[in-house]
């Protein structure tokens, strides 16, 4: 059998391997491209996922990174259906899962990763699902005709925009169980946690914190979710959001340094020859997070990283340096982020919750780290230069709503 052989193979078919071999045409790069994915279908977008897809307000056609058409026309190659078992640095090849190998020049690595799952017993009964791909979405609409209670594991922000969808769309009845104290702990402060719990519970959605589960209860199909303290919750369908694993196996095993994904240096390589990684795989040192590497499972993220591989490939660009950003729907709220609030040691509310537009704003040291943006587009849009400039304002002018946050920054500049 002959190998096939490509000047840039993408491993990955979402937002960054999409991004990528855009860029790649974009700059007048001439060389073959594939991009190499394990669904069958094109690139589409993931966020819609758990929101207007899952919901129907939008198709799968409309999510489509591009249309089959623009990848047709610009000569690149799509092998779906397809994932890579094993990488050869030294040979510069990857091997499938059908046992054919690929030879490339250069290789970007943008697989995302998969869906932490259960490990208590009943994770693998039908009616729990993940919601990673269009694949566990279809499967979650097939039984919902027959589904009235929902449980959500996991109060992050995929368990939370599905049990919005699933309330006020489809009026089920839906539980989130949350193993911390407070919803989105992990990547919010308290004050933002409490108003989404407020309102969860406010559109009918029960929230349990410092919940504890023991099994997954079911004859081949998930019947109820038994807590620690022996309580059985009905459940038609479960939905698990507790994080994603990160799709870096082969790699590691190839040599690559790396843990908790594959480290990269600031040009998106990998420690193996031509070998790059982009995404929410990609483990890397962030100017807007101090004194740690992380990864960024943001399309943003996703995006920027391509564009820096690329231009690298190509040979120039810049490092990577773009300040992170972050959305979210639920109900009628949209939740807009801007920068890391990871270390902060002050939150400021600007604006009165009760409203349902405000912001938190998120300092170490007096300095502006990030900003959570309720129904708020003008503070985020005009926040951003704050977070960028790590400016140090008064903090009786940050929390006035009548002080635009724009001629803050112009006054510190």
């Amino acid at each position: 059998m002959t190998a096939l052989q490509y000047d840039v193979l993408i491993v990955g078919a979402g937002h960054g391997g999409a991004q990528a071999a855009v860029s790649l045409r974009l700059a007048k790069f001439e060389g073959s491209i594939a991009v190499l994915g394990d669904e069958p279908e094109l690139p589409y977008e993931r966020p819609p996922l758990s929101k207007e897809y899952l919901s129907g307000d939008k198709s799968f056609e409309r999510i489509l990174i591009r249309q089959p058409k623009f990848w047709e026309e610009r000569h690149v190659v799509m092998l779906l259906g397809q994932r890579v078992v094993r990488v050869d640095a030294e040979a510069h090849s990857v091997a499938l899962t059908d046992g054919s190998t690929i030879s490339y020049g250069k290789l970007i690595w943008a697989t995302g990763g998969a869906p932490r799952r259960l490990s208590c017993a009943g994770h693998d009964l039908v009616g729990v699902h993940g919601v990673r791909t269009r694949a566990d979405v279809d499967r979650m609409l097939g039984e919902l005709e027959a589904t009235r209670d929902v449980v959500v594991i996991g109060g992050g922000y995929i368990g939370l925009e599905a049990a919005a969808v699933l309330s006020k769309t489809f009026d089920k009845r839906v539980t989130v169980l949350e193993a911390l104290d407070r919803v989105l702990a992990r990547v919010a402060g308290e004050p933002l946690s409490r108003f989404y719990e407020a309102e969860h519970r406010a559109h009918g959605v029960e929230v349990r914190l410092n919940a504890k589960v023991d099994c997954i209860l079911g004859d081949g199909r998930v019947t109820g979710v038994r807590m620690a303290d022996g309580e059985i919750l009905p459940a038609d369908m479960v939905i698990v959001g507790i994080g994603i694993i990160p799709a870096v196996e082969p790699l590691l095993a190839a040599g690559a340094e790396g843990g908790n994904g594959v480290e990269v240096d600031a040009y998106c390589r990998t420690s193996l020859p031509d070998i790059y990684a982009i995404g929410d795989c990609a483990l890397h040192a962030n100017a807007f997070a101090e004194h740690a590497k992380i990864r960024l499972e943001s399309v943003q993220n996703a995006n920027d990283q391509a564009n820096v591989a690329v231009r690298d490939i190509l040979g120039g660009g810049e490092p990577y340096h773009a300040v992170p950003w972050f959305w979210s729907n639920q109900y009628d709220l949209r939740l807009q982020t801007v920068g890391l609030s990871i270390g902060f040691d002050e939150a400021i509310v600007r604006g009165d919750p009760a409203t349902r537009s405000f912001s938190i704003i998120y300092l170490k040291d007096g300095h502006v780290l990030a900003l959570d943006c309720v129904n708020a587009t003008k503070d985020y849009v005009q926040g951003k230069a704050l977070v960028i400039g790590r400016l140090a304002p008064d903090k009786i002018r940050l929390a006035d709503v009548e002080t635009p946050l724009k001629t803050i920054a112009l006054e510190l500049a």
